[in-house]
């Protein structure tokens, strides 16, 4: 089903969208909040801009989007994929704990904040550009990529990645020289077993994006885990 998104509110397209059977195309979307929040059983294609929290509880639909979206791009997702051919704005990825992102371009402050998993769910967002400050800010879970990938010729991350990380994993297509990491993490370059598990992760967005993954691996990684599980058990528990 098509529609025309032009001077439709979010809840009105919503609706449309529940209502447009397993396949949906949007045409005209100009920052319209909160589309195909909880969303589970729909495949939704998007031209245009849509707003904030774009797939926020996402429960297993998905989105594809032919151009930029804004802030909170999959917040506290529980399953499903989306898919930016552009950029993202901040917090993409804001507490999610399951499911896919993949960003063509790049990405704001703040992505995959929050991150966790749980049992067999981990997330991964993908970022095939540069990611702004604060990456992985409290990360808890899951699996976050950047890929360096953009023309800007930016930085791959900004300043103060990985603070207060207590789990998951990072992953920086970079030797990441002149980055400062918190101390408790592990910047370390990636192994043979590392670039395995990489290798999946770049496949996968090479073949949303039709780029060459060859190219894309034959560079250096650097993996960033955390030192402990609980940094801040004794802030809260006696000894």
């Amino acid at each position: 089903m098509k529609i025309n998104a032009t001077d439709l509110g979010f809840r009105a397209l919503n609706d449309a969208i529940r209502n447009g059977g397993k396949t949906v195309s949007l045409t005209g979307c100009l920052g319209q909040r909160f589309l195909c929040a909880g969303m589970s059983d729909v495949s939704v294609k998007i031209e245009g801009v849509p707003g904030n929290a774009l797939g926020a509880y996402l429960n297993g639909a998905k989105i594809e989007v032919d151009g930029n979206a804004q802030d909170a791009v999959g917040d506290t997702m529980n399953a499903g994929e989306i898919v930016i051919r552009g950029n993202v704005g901040d917090a993409a990825g804001y507490a999610m704990r399951g499911g896919r992102i993949y960003v063509k371009g790049d990405a704001g402050y703040r992505a995959g904040i929050h991150m966790k998993a749980y049992e067999e769910k981990v997330p991964v967002i993908v970022i095939g550009g540069c990611a702004g400050s604060f990456l992985g800010e409290y990360q808890a879970g899951g699996v976050i990529v950047v890929l360096g990938l953009s023309e800007s010729g930016r930085r791959i991350v900004g300043n103060f990645p990985c603070t207060g990380m207590h789990g998951g994993k990072m992953i920086l297509r970079s030797d990441c020289t002149g980055i400062e990491f918190p101390g408790q993490v592990t910047a370390r370059k990636a192994t043979a077993e590392d670039l395995n598990e990489i290798k999946g992760y770049v496949s996968e967005y090479c073949a949303r994006f039709g780029l060459d993954e060859n190219r894309v691996m034959d560079a250096t990684f650097t993996v960033v885990t955390p030192d402990s599980s609980n940094p801040y058990k004794r802030l809260y528990v006696a000894n």
